[in-house]
């Protein structure tokens, strides 16, 4: 029988979910609040003021003469922007890597049109010489698949090692440290946001894959799953149906504390001034201002009530209750 699980929030995890609504809420509202600035525009008649000091500057300003209020509201706004996508792309891609490793190992069989439309996309992803040639592969593939399926027919196909492959390249990229990987490829070369989020995923998705390999290699053994083979459904059906959406439950735990991490990780480059455009309002820029007046305590002190809150937050939502039956 399946396992159903029930999430009866306590008390704080209801605080908890009432301060990250609160939080989406103000990153989705940010521009249509009657803020005193925006936030990168400098009020060169007031510099570093404490809170409450000027009419305009509720919570004071920057050493730069930025308006704090004005940070903190859009610094939320990019604080969601980037890493709730960051963290639900990285559950996308680790959560069916890691399914897919499970459940099938390294005795997969995948058929030529497949096998075409891979490398054409890995031919193309690379820009090697002659990009077309891979969008050429992508399209016989895809055309290949078409007929197949249209026309029943059975095209050769050939084992390929899922299991090895993403483990192999979750194990590489957990040699580093994520910070030092981030770091490093981010001073480097630099990077747009978009950029930036594709190294967040990157970075993120192997301890996921993790998780829902091994919920899968106990899922693919339950009655059910061998119930719904024997009711003559295909190995990918009974992947997708069936056993799939029990691999995934580990990601209920998981995404909020990759959430947390990430932006952790995000107010962290900022800080070092590596990570988003110095035109982007963030936490961690904000709170990196403190170097240039360590007498303006309230730069220091907000940004950091918001980043803590945020997290412990988070952190209170990854314990759920405890499954029934």
């Amino acid at each position: 029988m399946a396992v159903l699980t029930t999430f009866r929030p306590t008390w704080l995890q209801r605080l908890a979910l009432a301060w990250l609504a609160l939080l989406v809420l103000l990153a989705a509202a940010a521009p249509l609040l009657p803020l005193p600035s925006p936030p990168g525009v400098p009020d060169l008649a007031y510099m570093a003021e404490p809170p409450f000091s000027a009419a305009r500057h509720w919570l004071g300003t920057d050493p730069q003469g930025r308006d704090v209020l004005s940070t903190l509201v859009f610094g939320a706004r990019t604080a969601v922007l980037l890493t709730l996508p960051a963290a639900l792309l990285a559950a996308l891609v680790g959560g069916l890597a890691g399914a897919a490793a499970g459940f099938w190992g390294n005795t997969a069989r995948v058929s030529l049109p497949y096998w075409l439309m891979g490398a054409g996309s890995v031919w193309w992803g690379l820009q090697l010489p002659s990009p077309v040639l891979g969008l050429g592969l992508i399209l016989i593939g895809a055309i290949l698949a078409t007929i197949s399926h249209f026309q029943s027919r059975t095209l050769p196909a050939w084992s390929f090692p899922i299991n090895a492959l993403v483990m192999g390249t979750a194990t590489a990229l957990d040699t580093i440290p994520r910070l030092i990987v981030v770091v490093a490829v981010v001073a480097s070369i630099g990077l747009s946001a978009c950029g930036l989020l594709a190294v967040l995923v990157l970075t993120t998705w192997p301890q996921l894959a993790r998780l829902v390999r091994a919920q899968m290699l106990r899922v693919r053994q339950l009655p059910f799953v061998e119930a719904a083979r024997a009711a003559g459904l295909s190995e990918r059906q009974v992947w997708f149906r069936h056993a799939l959406p029990h691999a995934l439950h580990p990601l209920r735990t998981a995404l909020p504390l990759s959430i947390a991490g990430l932006l952790g990780l995000e107010s962290t480059l900022s800080f070092l001034g590596i990570g988003l455009p110095p035109e982007v309002a963030s936490w961690g820029r904000l709170l990196a201002t403190v170097r240039d007046e360590p007498s303006a305590w309230w730069v220091l002190l907000f940004p950091s009530l918001l980043l803590t809150m945020s997290i412990l937050s988070l952190n209170t939502l990854s314990r759920f209750s405890t499954p029934k039956a």
